[in-house]
Order: C-alpha cells, then sequence, then structure tokens
C-alpha cells in the first residue's frame, strides 16, 4: 500500500480501524469473563497498578481523569473486595499508597491470559510472514502511540506465558 506524502490515506485508516475492532472484541471478550467481579473503571485501577506498580490515589484520579473523591470510591470498592491493598505514608498520612493483592493479580493474568489465547488463535491462522509483518506493524504502531516498548514495561502488560 503506497502512503502518500501528507500523511495516511483512507484505505490505511480503514485497514487500523478494522484490525482495532478484532483487538477491541478480544479485549472486551475478556472483560465479559471478569464483568461479574468488578467494573471497568474498577479493572482499569488494577490493571494500572499492575503495569506501573504502586500508585497514590492522586496519581489513580488524574490516570482515570476523575476527581480524587470518585477514585478513593473506586479503590474503597476494590479494597473491600480483596483486590488492592492500601498502606498509609508513614511520613503523610494522607498520602496513601495502593497496591495490588494476590487476589487482583489473580483477576488481572486471568484477563491477560483470555487475552493471549485469543491472540495466539488469530496469528496460529496467519502464515510466518505475515506475523512477522504484523508484529512489525504492530510494534512501530505502539511506539508512535507512545507505548512502552522495553521487555519489562511488556511483561508488566503480558505477563509471559
Amino acid at each position: 500500500m503506497q502512503q502518500s506524502i501528507d500523511g495516511p490515506s483512507a484505505t490505511d485508516i480503514d485497514a487500523v480501524l478494522r484490525a482495532s475492532r478484532a483487538l477491541v472484541g478480544i479485549a472486551a471478550a475478556s472483560i465479559a469473563e471478569i464483568s461479574e467481579v468488578v467494573t471497568v473503571p474498577q479493572l482499569r485501577v488494577l490493571v494500572m497498578i499492575d503495569t506501573h506498580g504502586p500508585l497514590n490515589l492522586a496519581s489513580v484520579a488524574a490516570a482515570l481523569d476523575i476527581s480524587p473523591s470518585n477514585a478513593s470510591r473506586i479503590c474503597d470498592r476494590l479494597i473491600r473486595a480483596g483486590f488492592l491493598h492500601r498502606q498509609d505514608s508513614a511520613a503523610d498520612r494522607r498520602n496513601i499508597s495502593l497496591s495490588l493483592t494476590t487476589e487482583g493479580r489473580q483477576l488481572v493474568r486471568k484477563m491477560n491470559r483470555h487475552r493471549r489465547r485469543a491472540i495466539t488463535r488469530v496469528l496460529r491462522a496467519m502464515t510466518a510472514k505475515e506475523r512477522a509483518s504484523v508484529v512489525t506493524a504492530l510494534n512501530a504502531f505502539a511506539v508512535a502511540a507512545g507505548e512502552p516498548a522495553d521487555e519489562v514495561a511488556l511483561h508488566l502488560v503480558w505477563p509471559p506465558a
């Protein structure tokens, strides 16, 4: 496919949109598997903490673009459900650190296992050459979108099988 000097063509954009529908479908199915346990905003908090490590409430609120009181309510529910652990700061009791419990980590891993299985099925339906092209293209797309590329960050989001 020829790219114009001015940027991506409508065909380029349509191809990425089509692929994104497939990926969103995989993500939605993995979320549906655990939707009786947590809400989507709660899941976002769990994934964020799983990816970045312990966070404070202000960081959660900023990342979700919600008020600190809404973030506090979401996190309180996750703490009561046993998915988050709250640690008060010794220096400033108003500052707390939120980390995943074993149960929280297991929930995120369950969702990621579902995604890995679905993506594996799709990749197996492709030739080795097609898979190599997809991996190259998706890596470039992720870099352009600002996603972390280092091995450690990838393993936080996609733990090795």
